[in-house]
């Protein structure tokens, strides 16, 4: 049986089966308010990673900066409809802002630089917590997932991404400092469970940007100490082959297939299906 960095026996995640229908969607929040921790990266690879595999994926870019629209090779800001209009436009269909990339079976809401007035405008619109699970409640029967990139904030976007969540999937830098705000983070997943999504899940610590180092391999020992079983087994490695992934416009499963971190993010993939997240 094999072990995991952490020295704990799994498994080995099988290729999953091939599903014979699609949806409803579980819909994953991928949240860290830190910045830099490889959020919008896994968004990306874990929705090629899921495409791949014969899933039907919705990203969603609810981040102002549109890093993961750039990323899936959609320009935000030539998009005629963006998740901002979906949101605030009356009578939009959340359909018209959907964009087929050029991957099978993968999809996008893009953003661009306007959805950073939301927060603004969310304050004084009625059910602000819920605008988000209102517009994309017509896409949730076809897909088989939904990833929501969130921005690295705990503002009322984030908010809304984790009340139209089932479940918050969460990235974390093996590195000190990246440990300071999950404990802020944990609280406002607390809250919003308690006060608005009593159904919302942690469905597990991502650790990203892992080195061969000690200070790696402490913090992520500290991790571990801090999430338990919630973290996943499969770490993500750092490499220079990601940005260039970036540039590329494509997960790095389909731009360097048979790269190291490739394969680690079709084996978070697997596990993500293993452990029942998505079907």
């Amino acid at each position: 049986m094999p072990t995991d960095l952490l020295g704990r026996d799994y498994g080995v995640f099988p290729a999953p089966p091939t599903l014979k229908q699609h949806g409803p969607a579980t819909i994953i929040a991928m949240c860290n308010q830190k910045g830099g921790v490889g959020k919008t990266t896994s968004s990306i690879n874990i929705a090629g990673a899921l495409s791949q595999y014969g899933r039907k994926v919705l990203a969603i870019d609810f981040d102002p900066q549109g890093a993961l629209t750039v990323g899936l090779g959609i320009n935000g800001n030539q998009a005629e409809n963006t998740i901002y209009t979906a949101l605030f436009e009356p009578h939009f269909d959340v359909h018209d802002a959907v964009v087929h990339t050029r991957f099978e079976n993968l999809d996008v809401i893009p953003a661009n630089i306007d959805l950073s007035a939301a927060e603004v405008q969310l304050v004084t619109e009625m059910g602000r917590e819920r605008i988000l699970e209102s517009t994309i409640r017509p896409l949730v029967d076809e897909y088989d997932a939904i990833i929501i990139d969130c921005q690295p904030s705990l503002g009322l976007l984030t908010v809304n991404a984790l009340t139209a969540a089932n479940g918050v999937i969460i990235p974390v830098e093996t590195e000190f400092f990246a440990l300071r705000g999950v404990a802020l983070l944990m609280q406002s997943i607390e809250k919003v469970q308690t006060r608005i999504n009593a159904g919302l899940k942690v469905f597990g610590v991502l650790p990203t940007m892992y080195t061969r180092t000690l200070h790696s391999e402490e913090v992520l020992q500290r991790i571990y100490e801090a999430f338990g079983e919630t973290v996943f087994h499969t770490v993500i490695s750092r490499s220079v082959k990601l940005p260039d992934a970036t540039v590329a416009a494509a997960p790095i499963t389909v731009f360097a297939p048979e790269h190291k971190v490739a394969k680690e993010y079709r084996e978070a993939t697997r596990e993500i299906i293993a452990r029942g997240i998505v079907a």
